[in-house]
């Protein structure tokens, strides 16, 4: 069962207005005619399972302040701060200036990670071998390409002697062996998702797939090919479940416009989420919740602000299936546009401040001047989150990007890694 500790974490995430050290402000929720209440703020009609056991818990680490620490790029030299609590530091362990996604250790004990390349819908993608660790100068001496050529590549999972590579319209496994710095075949294709829609540049097409296994099953995201639609395809905005094969392939939830962020923690699964564009600066929010089997999570009829589910009326008049219902709440609420990707979950770490506590890296909206993201940060209870890592964003111009978070895991009890994919940087994080 989940841990009553966690679930603190987990229902405490709120948003902070995606800046360092700020409460949640307490905006009024809106009255304007277009959007409807569909679930009141109550504790009577709060609809998610969690909050009980999530109440009962209490930190064991008060939030401290950050403090600047310089980092300098291996390859470009560029030199900025970031901000971290007392007791840690943090490097450039590596810098492939490309678009470094999402990680993954293999069974021998070594880092892959995931290239997406750039922006654009392209096949040149990469996963990547970080090699030869200097423990004198916390820095990768080597960067292997392990497979290339590859479809938007953005998560990878090893399991049962495979390599799983999600790229936008397939999953492929590799027969992995230990120390090889090259894939040794050609990969199997076991599944194939759709790889089309609206402009990618405009927000519309979600081309990254993300992947996690528990109890012999293999689940994928797959997002939505538009900002807001009725998909006319079962397969878009849906998390499936199959067999490690591929084979027994299914639905396992709806409604999820683009669970980007996908990983079991006690037995449970949970997920980040984008709400959609256009409908203002604020809502709706960017979720963090737990998603389960047969579950309907909103999109594109429903969406939630400030522990509100609305009706989209964009889509009141539309035709709708079956299984569309008025979604749970999720338990965590962040501000539109801050784009929660990768998190993880901390399990015996040394220092207090990260154990069994959750990471959750926010890569920022791409209109700046919101001033939304660009942060790892901390899950707490009572529907906040303090900064963890900030100091990517330093002005509201776009050449004010210092990085933009998207991976977090953790390496052992007292250490962990951050990708950027702005540029390409590996960050090492560890306790003193």
């Amino acid at each position: 069962m989940f841990s009553k500790a966690l679930f603190g974490f987990l229902l405490a995430v709120a948003l902070l207005q995606c800046r360092p050290a700020q409460k949640k402000e307490k905006e009024k929720i809106p009255t304007a005619d277009s959007l409807k209440v569909l679930v009141p703020d109550t504790s009577e009609q709060q609809n998610n399972s969690d909050t009980a056991a999530a109440d009962s818990f209490e930190l064991n680490f008060a939030p401290e302040q950050l403090y600047p620490q310089k980092v300098t790029l291996p390859v470009s030299g560029e030199t900025f701060n970031l901000q971290l609590p007392k007791g840690f530091r943090i490097t450039a362990a590596a810098q492939v200036q490309r678009r470094l996604r999402f990680m993954a250790k293999s069974t021998d004990g070594r880092l892959f990670a995931t290239d997406m390349y750039d922006l654009t819908d392209n096949k040149k993608g990469r996963v990547l071998i970080f090699d030869k660790w200097n423990a004198d100068r916390k820095q990768f001496d080597t960067v292997y390409t392990y497979l290339n050529n590859l479809h938007n590549p953005n998560q990878i999972a090893f399991y049962n002697g495979y390599l799983y590579v999600a790229e936008t319209g397939r999953l492929a496994r590799y027969a992995y062996e230990a120390g090889s710095n090259i894939a040794m075949d050609t990969g199997q294709t076991i599944a194939r998702f759709p790889d089309y829609g609206l402009s990618y540049k405009y927000g519309g097409w979600h081309l990254t797939r993300s992947l996690a296994f528990y109890n012999d099953k293999l689940y994928v995201s797959i997002g939505s090919s538009c900002n807001a639609c009725v998909e006319t395809e079962t397969n878009r905005a849906v998390i499936l479940e199959m067999n490690p094969d591929g084979s027994n392939s299914q639905i396992y939830a709806r409604g999820l416009r683009n669970a980007v962020g996908l990983r079991f923690i006690k037995g449970r699964l949970w997920v980040t989420g984008m709400g959609r564009d256009l409908l203002g600066p604020d809502k709706p929010e960017d979720l963090f919740q737990e998603v389960t089997q047969g579950g309907y999570y909103g999109w594109p009829y429903y969406y939630q602000y400030r522990q509100r589910i609305y009706e989209d009326e964009n889509f009141k008049d539309s035709s709708r299936a079956a299984y569309v219902q008025t979604p749970p709440k999720a338990v965590v609420g962040f501000k539109a546009h801050c784009a929660p990707l990768g998190f993880d979950f901390f399990k015996a770490f040394d220092h207090p401040a990260l154990n069994s506590a959750v990471l959750v890296c926010l890569h920022g909206s791409t209109s700046v001047w919101r001033q939304r993201g660009y942060e790892v940060v901390r899950l707490e209870k009572g529907d906040t989150y303090t900064p963890f890592i900030t100091g990517f964003l330093t002005g509201k111009k776009t050449t004010d990007r210092k990085g933009r978070p998207c991976d977090v895991l953790q390496n052992d009890g007292q250490s962990f890694f951050v990708t950027d994919d702005l540029k390409g940087v590996l960050y090492y994080v560890w306790s003193e």
